[in-house]
């Protein structure tokens, strides 16, 4: 299997374990030329069956497809038996995000514990969770208020933690912070220079905002870990973390944030991928246009107005004045 250099290295990864695992066993010892579309069917169904999710067997279905596209350019196929073949329908679950009252009950069950900051700016910011633990304080511009996102912390098969590029050139982004982050940003960094003096010669200075109680990366099940117990703390639903990415989209949209700038706060490459993924949000935006624009274009009647300041206004005669014309004559009464 060849893949192109544009490939990010940990979906380079995932394809490397999908071939090996699940594509090698069943058609591995196949020549390209001689494989069929009801092979690959069958392969598909084997693992439906298995009870292999809908989402895995369309990410093997992904992986042939590319390889064999790249052979049929290679002129090493005569066509893409992939082409031929049916895929599993992927159904989305549904989108699970916090109302603004829930959050602050979020925050609220992890205050006074260094999870605290972590919970606000996945909120405030609406980064990934690899992106959060893949900040440095060398990311962040304190005079402009400006946090630039550069790197992401994964756990790859076989290599452990990593920090690899974001996951696109739209991932690599500048967010800018307001006051209150940045207060609260400032507070994490007394902390931890204090967890510093604490840990002395164990502690390993990789300059990260989001480190362990020993300066290395912060392993994400132990975010699990805990997160779940602030959410089980707070009585809220059983969300992921990813789901608070979700959730600082929909308050952004909701309190009228423009969609461009929500967009590239995410880090997302095309507004419509934006749009598709917060349509939830739409229904209710659509309203308050409505209703903006029903107010903006309703005239204003001012009728009632104006009777009511000619009932006050006293007329020139009863003032015992006339009224005069611009050369200054006297007009007759």
């Amino acid at each position: 299997m060849s893949i192109d250099k544009s490939v990010h290295p940990h979906t380079l990864q995932q394809y490397r374990q999908i071939v090996l695992q699940h594509i090698a066993p069943t058609l591995g010892g196949m020549k390209l030329k001689d494989l069929r579309p009801d092979q690959i069917q069958g392969l598909y169904n084997q693992k439906l069956v298995g009870g292999m999710n809908a989402r895995s067997v369309i990410m093997i279905h992904a992986v042939l497809h590319r390889s064999l596209k790249q052979a049929l350019k290679w002129g090493i196929v005569g066509r893409n038996p992939v082409d031929a073949v049916t895929r599993p329908r992927f159904r989305k679950k549904e989108m699970q995000t916090l109302t603004d009252t829930q959050v602050r009950s979020l925050l609220l069950a992890a205050q006074g514990t260094r999870y605290e900051i972590l919970l606000w700016m996945a909120v405030a910011t609406g980064l990934r969770q690899g992106e959060l633990l893949g900040l440095r304080w060398s990311d962040l511009d304190w005079q402009t208020r400006s946090l630039h996102v550069q790197r992401q912390l994964q756990r790859q098969p076989g290599n452990g933690l990593r920090f690899t590029p974001p996951k696109s050139a739209a991932g690599r982004r500048v967010i800018v912070l307001g006051e209150a982050t940045i207060k609260k940003l400032r507070q994490h960094n007394v902390l931890l220079q204090a967890e510093r003096r604490q840990a002395g010669e164990a502690w390993q200075e990789n300059d990260l905002v989001f480190p362990s109680s020993t300066g290395t990366p912060w392993d994400h099940r132990n975010v699990f870990r805990y997160f779940k117990r602030f959410l089980t703390k707070a009585a809220l639903p059983d969300i992921r973390f990813h789901d608070l990415r979700h959730t600082a989209a929909t308050l952004m949209l909701q309190q009228g944030v423009n969609p461009k700038i929500v967009q590239e706060r995410l880090g997302h490459a095309d507004i419509t991928l934006t749009l598709n993924a917060y349509s939830h949000v739409l229904p209710a935006m659509q309203q308050e246009a409505a209703e903006k624009l029903d107010e903006l274009l309703t005239p204003i009647d001012i009728s009632e107005h104006m009777a009511r300041l000619r009932e006050r206004q006293p007329s020139y005669a009863a003032s015992g004045l006339a009224a005069k014309t611009p050369s200054g004559r006297r007009l007759p009464s």
